[in-house]
């Protein structure tokens, strides 16, 4: 259903640096680079995309959250301990979320250095 969700920064060379080192562990690179705007896809799924706000200074949203889905566990502990060490601050340690099992939904929980909330997340299908 989602197919581009966007981050508004009032720092594109430094937002970029700090996606591009956790985007990449996700296996997305980027598909958009212009003045305004840096996009980046994987190989299934939409877009996401971080730029200047068309108007106003940017500001996190209260209550907003992206969520990336990760082909793995190993995966979702990397991004976080990457997004950590590139500035992000902890809201959630990687773990599990609900029962285990069939299902079981492991996920971290961070803010970018501009305060935006991010969830990555692997859910077994098995």
């Amino acid at each position: 259903m989602l197919s581009v969700a966007r981050f508004g920064t009032n720092d594109l060379a430094a937002a970029t640096r700090f996606y591009d080192a956790i985007t990449t562990l996700l296996g997305a690179s980027r598909v958009i680079e212009r003045a305004e705007v840096v996009a980046y896809k994987g190989k299934e799924g939409g877009m996401f995309l971080i730029g200047t706000p068309f108007e106003g200074k940017a500001e996190a949203g209260n209550g907003s959250q992206v969520g990336f889905a990760a082909p793995d566990r190993a995966t979702v502990d990397a991004v976080h301990a990457k997004a950590i060490e590139m500035g992000a601050s902890c809201e959630g340690p990687p773990g599990v979320r609900g029962p285990e099992g069939l299902n079981a939904f492991y996920a971290a929980y961070f803010r970018d250095p501009e305060r935006n909330k991010i969830m990555v997340f692997h859910a077994n299908r098995e």
